[in-house]
């Protein structure tokens, strides 16, 4: 039998190259290993270097915002020491306008006061002049003006005693009204009605027919024995006579008028007196005459001043409550 011939042996190169491969290999897997190492190496710096940089970067701002806090801190104090200095400010402030208010009230109070007794002094002397102008000169309308501005004066007394004032006021000066325009304007106001009279008169009686020219008993009883002729008094005046009656007679008017105006009654019964003689002289007897002569009788008998009641009850009262203050 054939044998079989034995198989060439492997070739030597080959042995060799596995180890060569594998050394290769494991170079190349050390050098990548090796890149990959250094490659996260310098990944792990990069990262290593961010993260400083993030963490100065906090730590700048952890450092700023400490800054800011003891800034805040320190405004906060400053603010919390300026709101005490405020609030004592308002404190003292209010405290001020307090004594400020309670001295303009007593100021207010006080002026108030100084006020109505101003009101008071000017009603007292406004009162006392129209009782001066009433009593001395008989002047009503300017009795009643002093009246009026006295009413003013009161208008503002808050009190009772203002209203008391006022009532009293408004008495008197109805009391004013009904005077008129007071008993020397009315006396003179007829004395005049009466020279206008006397002016009107007839200087002489022209005689009637009949009965009205019948004599007196007595003249006819001595007619037989005595002829009886008026006497000159009762006969026409002669021109010079008449003018200078007329003249006695505005002179004796003219001293009446102004004794009433002075309030002299003595003085006017006198020159009325007078004035009633020199009539008779001038004008002979007759109705209207007679009339003119009780009108200046009337005359003679009428006041030449005011009641005296008439004013000073307010004045009173006034004076009263100025002395009880």
């Amino acid at each position: 039998m054939n044998d079989t011939p034995p198989a060439p042996p492997p070739h030597r190169p080959v042995r060799w190259l596995l180890p060569l491969a594998a050394v290769v290999v494991l170079g190349a897997g050390g050098y990548a290993g090796w890149y990959v190492w250094q490659q996260q190496q310098r990944e792990q710096e990069a990262q290593a270097q961010a993260k400083a940089v993030q963490l100065k970067g906090l730590e700048a701002t952890l450092d700023a915002l400490r800054r800011d806090q003891r800034a805040t801190s320190q405004r906060l104090q400053d603010a919390a020491t300026t709101n005490r200095v405020l609030r004592d400010e308002m404190l003292g402030l209010s405290q001020r306008s307090a004594l400020l208010e309670e001295n303009v009230a007593k100021l207010a109070d006080s002026a108030n006061q100084g006020r109505q007794a101003v009101q008071r002094d000017e009603a007292e002397l406004l009162l006392t002049q129209a009782a001066q102008r009433l009593n001395y000169a008989d002047d009503v309308d300017g009795a009643r003006r002093l009246y009026a501005q006295a009413a003013i004066a009161l208008a503002d007394l808050p009190d009772a005693d203002g209203l008391n004032l006022r009532q009293a006021l408004v008495q008197e000066r109805e009391a004013l009204d009904a005077l008129g325009s007071g008993p020397r304007v009315q006396s003179l106001q007829r004395l005049d009605a009466v020279a206008r009279a006397l002016q009107g008169l007839p200087s002489q009686i022209t005689g009637t027919t009949g009965s009205s020219t019948a004599k007196p008993w007595w003249q006819a009883t001595l007619a037989p024995f005595v002829d009886i002729t008026p006497s000159r008094q009762n006969g026409p005046l002669t021109a010079a006579e008449k003018r200078n009656a007329d003249d006695a007679l505005q002179l004796e008017l003219t001293l009446a008028r102004a004794a009433i105006e002075r309030g002299d009654r003595a003085g006017r019964n006198t020159a009325l007196d007078r004035v009633e003689q020199w009539a008779q002289r001038r004008w002979p007897d007759s109705p209207a005459l007679r009339a003119q002569r009780a009108e200046l009788k009337a005359l003679r008998e009428l006041p030449l001043q005011a009641n005296d009641a008439v004013l000073g009850s307010t004045l009173q009262q006034l004076r009263t409550q100025t002395d009880r203050r």
